[in-house]
């Protein structure tokens, strides 16, 4: 039997973050989680400078490459699937990246409100009013 397809924060099928870097906690591209995805990695991220620059001085160093990872280091205006908390953490210090709700896995919703997500989004859908 097949698992249910992941959902985005919008109750629509769950669409890519990012593959340039390569996104996501099983680096698919996606905001996919499951039980291995200890921080929920479900946060579909545009990372602003500020947004970096916080997460850097939280201690989660999101710039310097990590090739023994697989990991670039992120630039501004790149997309990535980032840990819940700390978007939420960034968000409630005003450092918020912006959000791209149709590649933001529902899961997201047990950390983070929809209205704060809905407050940073990149991509607003036509049927965005019909939420809620």
């Amino acid at each position: 039997m097949q698992p249910e397809p992941e959902r985005n924060v919008l109750g629509g099928p769950l669409e890519p973050c990012g593959t340039e870097p390569l996104t996501g906690f099983y680096r698919d591209g996606c905001c996919s989680t499951g039980p291995e995805d200890l921080g929920s990695h479900t946060v579909c991220a545009v990372v602003s400078t500020e947004f970096l620059q916080m997460q850097r001085r939280l201690g989660n160093d999101l710039t310097t490459p990590r090739p023994e990872y697989g990991f670039p280091g992120l630039r501004p205006g790149d997309r990535w699937c980032v840990v819940a908390v700390r978007w939420l953490q960034a968000y409630q210090a005003g450092a918020a990246a912006g959000v791209v709700l149709a590649s933001t896995n529902q899961a997201a919703l047990e950390i983070v409100p929809i209205e704060a997500l809905r407050q940073h989004a990149v991509d607003v859908p036509d049927d965005i009013g019909d939420l809620g």
